[in-house]
């Protein structure tokens, strides 16, 4: 059998030792839960306005864009973090001693992460449908969009996540990533419509993933009326796929060269030096 093809398959398992370990260990899933959680309760106590122009709560308008930053942190910032904590503690060094291990475990992080971050999501749905009025949860189309929202958003988000770990020496900058993660969610429309933003603003936000994310699960969610709170007046289907896939091509090209330059740049002694610094960092 291909070497290659052992390996995937054992990154497949890996895949799926990660996700049952992570779904089985309560502290684990509570840090990823957390954040949505606290967003919906605050939603819920003081999203009672209207949307402007539209007759529709505004707590029940942002709860896609809350589940699609938590696909960003999970996905993206999860696996960002997980790569680098991997190269500090030597198990990404490890990996590269065996035939096609990188392979494998590069294979089990991304399909792990991938599939925490659709059962987080999912968990996180389940209480915001009966909490919040006006969520359609239960057509089929709903279903549809939100499925193919949701692939093309992983696509797209975790080549970056990929790229970050591989990028920054020590889980120290992750902390910088996520301050980013949460500026973008000012400016993407995550809480409050974006066409309430400067035009300026409003280009910035549609840049990035996370805007046509939250704009494709609001389309999955919402009812088509509220749609004229969009930009445009619709929820251009297309351009989501065509940004969302656009990240994703772009991401796919650039991640796996990052990723053989980190593992061919692993070595002992840069495990060494890494678990030196963290340990001045806890003096």
């Amino acid at each position: 059998m291909n070497a290659r093809l052992v390996a995937v398959r054992a990154g497949v398992r890996r895949g799926r030792i990660e996700f049952g370990h992570t779904m089985t260990n309560a502290g684990e899933l509570l840090g990823w839960l957390w954040l949505p959680a606290v967003a919906l309760v605050v939603l819920h106590a003081f999203g009672d306005g209207a949307i402007p122009g539209v007759d529709f709560p505004l707590g029940a308008q942002a709860v896609p864009g809350v589940l699609a930053m938590n696909v960003v942190f999970t996905g993206l910032v999860g696996l960002a973090m997980a790569l680098t904590l991997d190269r500090e503690d030597g198990t990404l060094l490890r990996a590269k001693a065996t035939p096609d291990g990188v392979l494998a475990y590069v294979v089990g992080r991304v399909l792990g992460k991938a599939a925490t971050t659709i059962a987080v999501l999912l968990l996180v749905l389940a209480p915001a449908v009966p909490l919040f009025d006006g969520l359609e949860a239960g057509r089929v189309s709903t279903w549809v969009t939100a499925a193919w929202v949701l692939v093309l958003g992983l696509l797209a988000t975790l080549p970056i996540g990929a790229v970050l770990g591989a990028v920054f020496g020590d889980a120290r900058g992750l902390g910088l990533v996520t301050l980013l993660v949460m500026a973008l969610a000012a400016v993407s429309g995550v809480f409050y419509p974006i066409t309430a933003l400067p035009g300026w603003l409003q280009a910035v936000g549609q840049v990035f993933p996370l805007y046509w994310l939250g704009l494709g699960l609001r389309s999955a969610l919402l009812p088509d009326a509220v749609a004229a709170a969009e930009v445009a007046g619709s929820w251009r289907h297309a351009e989501t796929a065509l940004v969302l896939g656009a990240w994703a091509v772009a991401g796919f090209l650039v991640a796996p060269a990052v990723l053989r330059r980190m593992a061919r740049r692993e070595s002992g002694s840069a495990v060494a030096a890494r678990r030196a610094r963290a340990a001045q960092r806890l003096d």
